[in-house]
């Protein structure tokens, strides 16, 4: 090994050592986080506000380390995806830091500590959350792209809890004072972004390790119409066709037709357009099963006409593409609305998936 390896090595094993060093106080800065907020404990919350100074300057030294190793060494391969994954992975755990002064800032606002199903809910939601990044920081530790890969399948199950226990404060109004239940919210969300920040961590884990780079997102996305005769298949149809990789479609209805109307079923099959598995379907979904969309757009009303309450996660949009009562009743009419409402439809569709997506949807 040459005198440029052994050094290139050294200071790789030094950065490494760093950003184990930050991982490990910032671990345990959550802990004492968590713990405090359980046990009513404001000497720990203080004191735990105050070591994220000593945080902020490691996850300082750490970057600058990075960028003097960039300057004298001219990285490539293994080594620069290393050091651009350590740049990233240094904010996301100061970031982390920052969520546990935020929970210990919050203590400092309860009228009363957390008891009952709330101290249930944050126990569950920080144990999910610690054991989450607790994995992932070892993954990354030791650069193990297939533990980062089964840790990162865990942010599910948080994002559920933290649906779970967010329905539980909302009908909590008139147990506890409106001010201790905006501290509990903020106290889920801190946790909840730490589950975030860990599944990030993977991410880098799996891109150091092996190059890899993160999965593009496919969108979920719901059409409603009132009884998905026509315009919710439409759109449906059209999104499966235009942009098959970028997201899943799936229509639902207030009273479902037998069948979609003859006129729709052949608009769409002449320009060979596939309805495939598509049926009318009652909207009976559970709020869990809503929750898993990421859009929910309706195509005849406002949502709020199927939806007593959209999804804390999900995006609602109204669209009016001119069939707001339906297809005309002649034959002739309904082509023509037919080839209208594609032309709506077509465009707001791709509107949608480029902004959701970028230059890249298809």
């Amino acid at each position: 090994m040459s005198h440029h390896e052994r050094r290139l090595e050294a200071d790789l094993t030094r950065i490494r050592e760093r950003v184990a060093s930050l991982a490990a106080h910032v671990e345990k800065g959550l802990e004492n986080a968590v713990h405090a907020l359980m046990s009513n404990d404001r000497e720990l919350a203080a004191q735990t506000i105050l070591e994220d100074g000593p945080i902020n300057r490691h996850m300082r030294e750490i970057d600058a380390l990075c960028h003097r190793f960039i300057a004298i060494h001219l990285p490539s391969a293994g080594p620069l995806r290393l050091i651009s994954s350590v740049i990233r992975v240094n904010v996301m755990l100061e970031r982390i830091g920052d969520y546990a002064v935020t929970i210990c800032r919050e203590l400092f606002q309860l009228s009363n500590h957390p008891s009952g199903m709330m101290a249930q809910g944050i126990e569950l939601m920080a144990s999910e959350a610690r054991t989450m990044l607790s994995q992932a920081v070892q993954a990354y530790a030791s650069g193990n792209a297939e533990m980062a890969k089964a840790t990162m399948v865990m942010a599910h199950h948080v994002e559920t809890i933290f649906n779970n226990v967010f329905s539980d404060l909302l009908q909590s109004e008139n147990e506890m004072p409106l001010k201790d239940r905006f501290a509990l919210f903020v106290v889920y969300h801190r946790l909840e972004r730490v589950a975030d920040q860990a599944k990030n961590l993977c991410e880098e884990t799996v891109f150091a390790a092996t190059g890899q780079t993160k999965a593009k997102k496919v969108y979920r996305i719901l059409f409603l119409d009132e009884s998905n005769a026509c315009v919710a298949p439409m759109a449906a149809a059209l999104a499966r066709n235009t942009f098959p990789n970028s997201g899943i479609y799936d229509i639902a209805c207030l009273e479902p037709v037998d069948a979609f109307l003859p006129s729709v079923t052949e608009h769409l099959q002449q320009r060979g357009i596939a309805l495939d598995d598509l049926a009318p379907r009652r909207l009976d979904l559970s709020e869990a099963e809503l929750a898993e969309y990421h859009v929910i757009v309706s195509l005849q009303g406002p949502v709020g006409d199927y939806l007593p309450k959209t999804p804390f996660h999900s995006t609602p949009l109204n669209w009016d593409v001119g069939a707001e009562k339906g297809l005309a009743s002649s034959p002739e009419d309904q082509r023509q609305q037919c080839e209208a409402v594609h032309r709506e439809l077509g465009a707001r569709i791709q509107d949608l998936m480029f902004l959701l997506r970028g230059d890249d949807a298809s």
